[in-house]
């Protein structure tokens, strides 16, 4: 365990119903994002938290089972424990395994926020950290074919916007000398560990070779590593970041090095007690973190905009209003860096 995951483990907390409810919304990627919120009620309050699980079938699923029963008296840590044997996936299993970990974290989440909330607490007051302003980029992939439309479009409305974009193998010699000209690129997302989705990218020592030379300064993540592209790395190592493989430490330490930078999105834990154990070793190994999103249409957007807040702040943050997703860019958004969160109660990021 950590100092942080202690801070917590012990509090009191009573669960007395279940509650969820669906949101569905388009976005700039071109795809309708659904998500499922679980709300917990006991003793007056309700905790909340968000299952980003991508695959629209298991949220439909997830519509038609039963309700789950988690009512009962529990210390965070034991509640914790109790989800091991929870089959959160009831009347079928999920399209990805990745969505275990997600819907753990929207229930996990849900109760760690309902603990707090019992317990009159903030995170931030649990954790003995004082939320900060929050830097974040925008994130966001260019198309099919690929152009600086949306690029343009998003600094056009917000000058000063730092960006995180999906290179693909369509990105030619001249978009990248454009991209790359706009001087607001912080992270290249290569995706060359993604399996199974829409958005897996083989490796292309080519694409690489241009996307390195053209972004000296940026930080590079997930590259997948081939006897051609492993190579281009060697005394770049610590440009590289990691997100996909990223689950707990364990995970970290299987990388192909001791790495610089790690994109921490919470639900890929699963758990509060992985997610905080991993926060800490990066903190003992002087390995630099900022966070990451999965599309939140909800409370789950507060809570990784808030954990940055208290651990990350200063990190390029995929943690961008919700807006900056929208397929048309909306007037009036925040601009970066976001405000310090006030955090008064439970994850609440007011």
């Amino acid at each position: 365990m950590s100092e942080y995951f202690d801070a917590v483990a012990d509090l009191p907390l009573s669960i007395e119903s279940v509650e969820r409810t669906r949101r569905d919304r388009d976005t700039s990627s071109g795809f309708v994002r659904t998500t499922t919120t679980f709300h917990l009620s006991g003793a007056g309050e309700t905790g909340r938290g968000e299952d980003v699980t991508y695959d629209t079938e298991d949220h439909d699923a997830l519509a038609d089972a039963p309700g789950f029963d988690f009512a009962g008296e529990y210390t965070f840590a034991s509640f914790s424990a109790a989800l091991d044997d929870a089959d959160l996936f009831p009347t079928k299993p999920p399209e990805r395994e990745t969505g275990r970990a997600y819907r753990r974290w929207a229930v996990e989440s849900a109760g760690l926020d309902l603990a707090l909330r019992q317990n009159d607490l903030s995170l931030a007051a649990a954790v003995g950290r004082d939320p900060g302003p929050v830097r974040f980029v925008a994130s966001m992939r260019l198309g099919d074919p690929p152009t600086t439309d949306r690029l343009d479009a998003v600094t056009g409305a917000y000058p000063g916007t730092e960006f995180k974009l999906d290179p693909t193998p369509a990105w030619d010699a001249d978009l990248i000398d454009a991209v790359a000209a706009t001087d607001a690129v912080r992270i290249l997302d290569l995706k060359g560990l993604y399996e199974g989705t829409q958005v897996d990218a083989e490796p292309d020592p080519v694409l690489y070779e241009r996307l390195l030379s053209a972004f000296p300064d940026a930080i590079v993540e997930d590259p997948g590593f081939t006897p051609e592209t492993r190579p281009l790395f060697d005394g770049e190592e610590a440009s590289v970041s990691w997100d996909y493989p990223i689950t707990g430490v364990a995970s970290v330490e299987e990388l192909p090095f001791e790495p610089s930078w790690l994109n921490v999105k919470p639900s890929r834990f699963g758990t509060v007690e992985s997610l905080f154990e991993t926060i800490a070793w990066a903190e003992a190994h002087d390995v630099r973190l900022y966070g990451g999103g999965q599309f939140e249409l909800g409370v789950g957007r507060d809570h990784v905009q808030l954990l940055a807040s208290l651990f990350y702040p200063d990190g390029p943050n995929d943690v961008a209003p919700g807006g900056y997703n929208d397929p048309e860019v909306p007037p009036d958004l925040p601009t970066s860096p976001l405000d310090a969160p006030a955090n008064g109660v439970g994850l609440g990021w007011e």
